[in-house]
């Protein structure tokens, strides 16, 4: 009998790989049990992964890995909840809540996640009064390390930990989401100046419920995205104007440029200042769901982080005077979004308005100089990195960033005392 060839996992972003042991495709709960069972009994670690779109290895395994893609749908409907299996990508649940005449409050802009992948990184999104995917959870359904399955909901430490957990204290096999009457948005976008954006920051987020702007390196141009609700009617962008913003300009041409900059980085500059004249006014009216969201073909590699809301806008200034200073030749634009304060013990937004920082290069011509002078800014400032995105930070650091780390931490010793869950980056940003 022929042994079949290892599996090996690689993430959206390529940048991640991995080999495990052993790869099953839960479909039941009593499925996920037996696994961690078995995992615990041969001496090996398990591990569920998403769908790849982190560009950490806080998914990789050496051992079990779980894949996601049986363990979906909705299992129970209520008037403003709603309970899916962890699989369930975001694409189909919002599909499903749309049927239902329901959405989320707030959404990420990336739709290709599992619903347990989403929460337990920390996705966030941007908004005013509603924070990230997270702090939309109403209950959570988990697999611990000695096959018990336990309910956690608000009041428990259990809850708080593992909203956002890195999947450090079990495996969730279902999450139960707060949900309300569907709603539409009115999304408008222009262009402002990157010192008028930084000097109405206050105002501009005060005026918004959910503000996403994006600086365009080597200009002057920041393109500025408001979606606000409105009673309608509805008026979505027409389907050619939505092919060309979304598919050709955001993507298609968007690579081409990518991959000319990488060839020839010294015309950088002046493609980033084409684009910025390039850049229109435009406004739509359409469902939620369909506006938070957006269309990503460009591999890239990310870093993120999370500042105090309060030094956003130095944040942003430094960011620009390093990029000016070092000469570096950025592609990508830096995107800035904001959420109000969270209770999840590892939100990055925990206890605190928060400002967020992302800065992305080109997937073939990365750039590790950047994101390293980048992240020395935004550790300075008491910054926390996106759990999904690139560091460097360890345990040591992030203790000193979150006030109920040593909490979480008990919490796991009590939970997971022989590590089954644990990997090689856990091992870092946790600790052993």
């Amino acid at each position: 009998m022929r042994t079949p060839p290892p599996v090996t996992f690689r993430n959206w972003a390529r940048n991640q790989t991995g080999t495990p042991a052993e790869v099953r495709t839960p479909a039941c709960v009593e499925d996920v049990v037996r696994a961690v069972r078995d995992a615990a009994a041969a001496g090996r670690r398990i591990r569920m992964i998403g769908t790849g779109h982190s560009f950490t290895g806080v998914a990789l395994t050496d051992g079990i890995m779980l894949r996601p893609g049986a363990l979906t749908g909705v299992r129970s409907w209520a008037d403003d909840r709603v309970t899916v299996m962890a699989g369930t990508p975001l694409r189909a649940l919002n599909e499903l809540l749309a049927g239902r005449g329901l959405a989320l409050a707030n959404m990420g802009d990336i739709t290709e996640q599992t619903v347990a992948g989403a929460i337990q990184t920390g996705t966030h999104g941007t908004g005013r009064d509603s924070g990230g995917l997270a702090d939309q959870v109403a209950e959570l359904e988990m697999v611990l390390a000695d096959g018990s399955v336990a309910t956690a909901g608000p009041g428990e430490d259990l809850f708080d930990a593992a909203r956002v957990g890195l999947g450090a204290l079990g495996v969730l096999t279902a999450v139960t989401f707060r949900v309300e009457p569907a709603f539409l948005l009115h999304n408008r976008r222009r262009t402002l100046g990157h010192g008028e954006v930084l000097g109405s920051l206050d105002e501009l987020t005060g005026a918004n419920e959910h503000l996403d702007f994006f600086w365009l390196p080597h200009t002057e141009t920041c393109l500025l995205k408001t979606n606000n609700r409105t009673a309608g009617p509805a008026r979505p962008p027409a389907a050619a104007r939505h092919w060309l913003d979304t598919v050709f300009l955001e993507n298609t041409l968007f690579g081409a440029v990518c991959a000319l900059g990488g060839r020839l980085p010294g015309l950088i500059p002046r493609i980033n200042g084409i684009s910025a004249v390039a850049l229109g006014e435009s406004e739509s009216v359409d469902a939620s769901y369909k506006v938070f969201t957006s269309r990503r073909d460009v591999r890239f590699l990310e870093m993120e982080y999370a500042v105090p809301r309060d030094r956003l806008a130095q944040a942003l200034r430094e960011t620009r005077d390093l990029i000016e200073r070092m000469d570096w030749k950025i592609t990508f634009p830096v995107e800035v979004r904001v959420t109000p304060p969270s209770d999840a013990w590892l939100s990055t937004a925990y206890g605190r308005p928060t400002g967020y920082v992302a800065c992305h290069v080109y997937r073939p011509t990365p750039n590790p100089a950047y994101f390293e002078g980048v992240e020395e800014i935004m550790t300075r400032l008491d910054g926390r990195p996106h759990w999904g995105k690139l560091h460097t930070r360890d345990a040591g650091y992030l203790a000193k960033v979150y006030p109920r780390f040593e909490d979480f931490l008990t919490l796991r010793d009590r939970l997971d005392p022989d590590r089954l869950f644990t990997n090689d980056h856990l091992d870092r940003v946790l600790g052993r």
